[in-house]
């Protein structure tokens, strides 16, 4: 069946059908919106764009860019890559290659070498949080949290539009140590079966709701049908709803998507979408009010996040706006993130002092239906440790701090304190409070 150039009425309004088209690196310039940028411009999104990874589609740019609020649109910067977004030297490494018409081959060098002096390993999440099963590294797994388990399956190691201020970047530049990534699951199901403990698996990657509806049914079905009591919650961390809510809708195997949502639910277990929502404007289209009425209708649960980033939501009044908008939806606020220490961060990040006075103003303003929201959490490399606030204590102003999750169980909601630093934007910048030497959960 041929979608294009056709309407269809989904719960009660009307459907443009789009049939996806990626803009990349290669062929951006063909976006017609482009054509009236400065030539600097367009230059620096090529420059940014041969370091880290750049892909939108034409719904980001047709329904959810303001074309006459260049270069200040939230979504456009939040999918177009900026200047900014790199340090100036290497901004400059790399220009100065593009410039000199330099082959393929070097163009890859520097990029390779510049990619290398990020952090690509934010949280520890190569290097820390890969489990092994019979003294195998289970590369395509991570297992940071006791009850949670990440799986990353091969095909769905992309996404339909690529966020700037993606800390899984090292996935999508072709590096292949960088990569995490499995194609089967009988690895994954015997994992499971050794530790009884684990009780949800979150689908994530890149984006799992790239892939065809079969392909994803072949990793649901597997779970599905293996003998796993413990497992109560498959989760799916996606960006679909905001970059392409004709997934659900007017895609091929939208309905066959649809009916394995709601196979999981026959089968008892919890199907819960982490969906990534970083600002109102990707609420506002017809197209997804409709995806997220047909996702609900399967029985599947979403829950909201984002993080908390300079230049796009770094104001209360647009989280107030959000929260409730989702709500209204039929979906739960969950959390407001702090950008992790990796690639962009020095661009997007705002001091965690303000940060945590942004979510509490917001919080004052949102009634309590909203407040399942939790944060500003900060994904690091002990867990989730999130900012309850500034206080002063026998004359010292700190800052009051508890680890939300833990690489260790028994750290979840323990308080702690950091000595006050209003320039702070991660956890590797605080020192402990009140003349202590480390942190509790450095002693372990």
């Amino acid at each position: 069946m041929q979608f294009l150039n056709q309407s269809f009425k989904i719960f009660g309004s009307t459907i443009q059908n789009l049939r996806y088209r990626a803009y990349t690196l290669s062929n951006f310039r063909q976006i017609p919106q482009i054509q009236s940028l400065p030539e600097e411009q367009k230059f620096a999104i090529e420059v940014v764009g041969h370091i880290l990874p750049f892909k939108t589609n034409n719904y980001v740019v047709d329904e959810l860019i303001d074309w006459e609020d260049i270069p200040n649109d939230p979504i456009f910067l939040l999918t177009f890559p900026q200047r900014n977004i790199l340090y100036p030297h290497h901004f400059e490494e790399m220009a100065k290659v593009l410039k000199n018409g330099s082959s393929e081959e070097r163009i890859n060098e520097i990029a390779n070498k510049i990619r290398r002096e990020l952090n690509t390993d934010p949280a520890g999440q190569i290097k820390h949080n890969i489990p092994s099963l019979e003294g195998e590294e289970l590369i395509g797994m991570q297992h940071k949290y006791k009850e949670t388990v990440l799986f990353f399956p091969s095909e769905g190691q992309t996404c339909h539009a690529y966020c700037t201020f993606c800390f899984r970047w090292p996935q999508f530049v072709g590096i292949d140590e960088f990569k995490f990534a499995m194609r089967e699951t009988k690895r994954l199901i015997r994992y499971l079966h050794k530790h009884p403990e684990i009780t949800d698996i979150l689908i994530t990657g890149g984006d799992p709701l790239v892939m065809k509806a079969k392909t994803l049914a072949k990793y649901i079905r597997a779970l599905l049908e293996a003998d796993l009591p413990n497992l109560q919650t498959i989760r799916m961390g996606t960006k679909s709803l905001s970059y392409w809510p004709y997934r659900f809708l007017t895609d091929p195997d939208a309905g066959e998507l649809l009916n394995l949502f709601r196979e999981v639910q026959r089968a008892g277990k919890y199907l819960a979408f982490m969906a990534h929502f970083n600002h109102p404007r990707e609420l506002e289209t017809k197209a997804v009010q409709d995806a997220i009425m047909r996702v609900r209708e399967t029985g599947a649960q979403i829950r909201t996040q984002s993080p908390l980033l300079a230049h796009i939501n770094d104001r209360s009044e647009i989280w107030v706006k959000m929260w409730k908008e989702q709500v209204r939806l039929g979906c739960i606020p969950y959390y407001m993130f702090i950008p992790r220490d990796t690639s962009a961060q020095h661009y997007f990040s705002i001091p965690l002092v303000q940060a945590w006075q942004i979510f509490r103003k917001a919080y004052q303003n949102i009634s309590g239906i909203s407040r399942t929201v939790r944060g500003p959490s900060m994904s690091a490399k002990p867990g989730k440790v999130q900012i309850l606030g500034v206080n002063e204590i026998n004359g010292e102003k700190v800052f009051v701090l508890r680890m939300l999750q833990g690489r260790n169980p028994d750290w979840a909601l323990r308080p702690f304190f950091a000595k006050y630093n209003e320039k702070a934007i991660w956890l590797d910048e605080l020192e402990p409070a009140f003349g202590a030497k480390k942190f509790f959960f450095e002693e372990e």
